[in-house]
């Protein structure tokens, strides 16, 4: 069984961020990258899969040069082999569409079974570059998945829903799949694992490869301006009867500051 996973590196946890001169978003300078983490649990899925069926898993990124850093610890902990999107063109690919346009015409020629991709990425967060791939390559999909069981031509999952409940589906082969954090424990590159990964391949690709332009990456959502949220103090009094003022509180405090 082959399985695509696709990996985004984002800014570290704790991170000072700082908004750019153009308030468009962060400011990178001096800040540190590491893998977002539902995409480390659909890294950690997948290998799982390929421990328990063979097969490969090829890991897929885009960005920078940094961004190899967070491909090679993939390398390290079992991937097989990654494929590297890097151009200065594709620097314009940066909301859901471009990207899932992207990732899919890199993908066009790949042989897999499955693709995962993490719930959400930590920084956009938007949740929504999975199910585009998806739509793109023409393939059957499922989000917030807790659980996998491949089958024979199909794929049986069980996905979270709202207020503890859980759903079991299943998918026709090949699928995507966006994996939920906590599916499972992630496990670290050993010794053996991150030396074996400067032997395996990195296979950078280039606008030319897959045939698209900047205008083919043209973003359908611009940001138009990144702020720091604006801290306001209030003081209100409650009066009345002791009976009528704790109903008030309680209302307020369920309703306006959302704390119970």
């Amino acid at each position: 069984m082959n399985i695509v996973v696709c990996l985004k590196q984002v800014p570290k946890k704790d991170s000072i961020l700082r908004i750019a001169a153009a308030q468009k978003w962060i400011d990178d300078r001096d800040i540190s990258y590491e893998m977002s983490e539902a995409d480390a649990y659909a890294l950690e899925e997948a290998l799982r899969q390929k421990e328990k069926h063979g097969g490969e898993v090829i890991v897929i990124s885009l960005g920078p040069e940094r961004v190899r850093q967070s491909i090679k610890e993939a390398l390290a902990k079992g991937a097989d082999r990654a494929i590297h999107l890097h151009d200065s063109i594709f620097d314009s690919a940066v909301d859901a569409a471009a990207v899932a346009r992207l990732l899919a015409a890199a993908l066009k020629d790949e042989k897999y079974d499955l693709i995962f991709t993490g719930l959400q990425s930590d920084d956009y967060g938007f949740a929504q570059v999975g199910l585009i791939l998806a739509e793109t390559l023409g393939l059957a999909s499922a989000t917030i998945v807790m659980e996998v069981q491949p089958q024979e031509g199909s794929v049986r999952v069980k996905r979270e829903l709202e207020s503890g409940w859980f759903q079991w589906v299943k998918l026709p082969m090949p699928a995507l799949l966006t994996i939920q954090s906590g599916i499972n424990q992630l496990r670290y590159a050993t010794l053996k694992g991150i030396m074996a990964a400067k032997k395996k391949e990195i296979r950078e690709v280039k606008a030319a490869d897959v045939g698209l332009t900047a205008d083919d990456l043209k973003p359908a959502q611009v940001i138009e301006r990144a702020y720091l949220p604006e801290k306001t103090k209030r003081t209100e009094f409650i009066e009345g009867k002791p009976a009528e003022a704790a109903a008030k509180l309680i209302e307020k405090l369920r309703f306006d500051a959302r704390v119970i």
